[in-house]
């Protein structure tokens, strides 16, 4: 299916929006009547890892409350610059299983592609937050080099975008890659990761509709939101017109304490999360990346957190409890 090349006014919107996005600490403080000195904003860590945070996101946070779970995933503060023992730049081993450029195999049958190092938002738990996106990019040469590798190991029938998010590129870019990708017959699904469907729900416009309806592969969407509070009407707007294209909808969440770490807000967060037509997928231990270390929860809660949900939920409603450890062929249950 050929896309126009020429740009939809929606398009442009999703771009605008993005542009627009907060990257000044003060200014999103001020918004939300909070002082700066107060929350412990830092300007190093800042400089290490810029924020960004789309206005419609920002919207959704509460005035006034210095705990909001949505302002504490992205707002730059001094114990992101803490040392800690055990926490690292790689956390989760993407370097060591590097396939080609922008091409990481972790596991079995399934090839990743860190298709983007940009983000509509700059979450402050980030696993890949010290990635050297400027080397390692899949669409680096027009995606040639990444494709081949996948073309060449007949053992790959999963292909995963990721990033980044892969939803920053022009819709025009990634119908430039799944066109390469579908000459290679092994391939039997196509999965997505992206955060723009619920931080910038304007991404889900009709062009990027058009491209998800003409893949010829099953399609696994997965996006992500740690709290209840990050679903709105736009989100679930979003939600709908992207299961309207027959695309299987999973949300995938972090275990961060002072955002989601009460049984009440990992229930709220299952059950919105269901309402706009998403299935519960992964709650995640935190990956232990340098500067995230205040965002941890021990295993022992994870798990009685985890135990006391399943006593209160469906089963559909429970995701599972993973941890993600370099070198495993699989993420580790919990």
């Amino acid at each position: 299916m050929q896309l126009s090349a020429a740009p939809r006014p929606v398009s442009a919107r999703w771009q605008q929006l993005w542009r627009q996005a907060i990257r000044d600490p003060a200014e999103l403080l001020s918004r939300l009547g909070l002082d700066p000195v107060a929350l412990g904003v830092s300007e190093a860590a800042l400089q290490q890892f810029a924020q960004r945070v789309p206005e419609g996101f920002a919207g959704r946070m509460r005035h006034g409350d210095p705990h909001d779970p949505l302002l504490r995933q992205v707002l730059p503060i001094n114990e992101e610059m803490r040392r800690v023992e055990g926490f690292s730049f790689d956390a989760v081993g993407d370097g060591a299983a590097k396939k080609a450029t922008g091409v990481i195999q972790k596991y079995r049958g399934r090839a990743l592609l860190v298709t983007t190092g940009s983000c509509a938002i700059n979450c402050r738990y980030c696993f890949r937050r010290h990635f050297d996106y400027g080397t390692e990019n899949a669409a680096k040469g027009g995606w040639q080099d990444a494709v081949q590798a996948i073309a060449e190991d007949p053992s790959i029938d999963e292909v995963i975008l990721s990033g980044g998010d892969p939803l920053s590129l022009a819709t025009h870019k990634l119908v430039e890659l799944t066109d390469a990708l579908r000459a290679i017959p092994h391939i039997r699904r196509l999965r997505i990761h992206s955060r723009l469907p619920i931080v910038l729900p304007e991404r889900v416009d009709d062009e990027l509709i058009a491209w998800l309806g003409s893949l010829p592969w099953p399609l696994a969407f997965v996006v992500h939101a740690n709290h209840a509070n990050e679903f709105d009407d736009s989100v679930d707007t979003a939600m709908a017109r992207l299961r309207a294209a027959g695309v299987q909808l999973l949300n995938q969440a972090v275990l961060l304490r002072g955002v989601n770490d009460s049984v009440e807000a990992l229930a709220a967060l299952s059950e919105r999360s269901f309402a706009a037509g998403v299935l519960p997928y992964y709650l995640h231990q935190l990956d232990k990346v340098e500067g995230v270390a205040h965002f941890e929860v021990d295993d022992a809660r994870a798990k009685a957190l985890l135990a006391a949900l399943t006593a209160r939920l469906s089963g559909y409603l429970v995701p599972k409890l993973v941890r993600e450890l370099p070198g495993d062929p699989s993420k580790r249950p919990l």
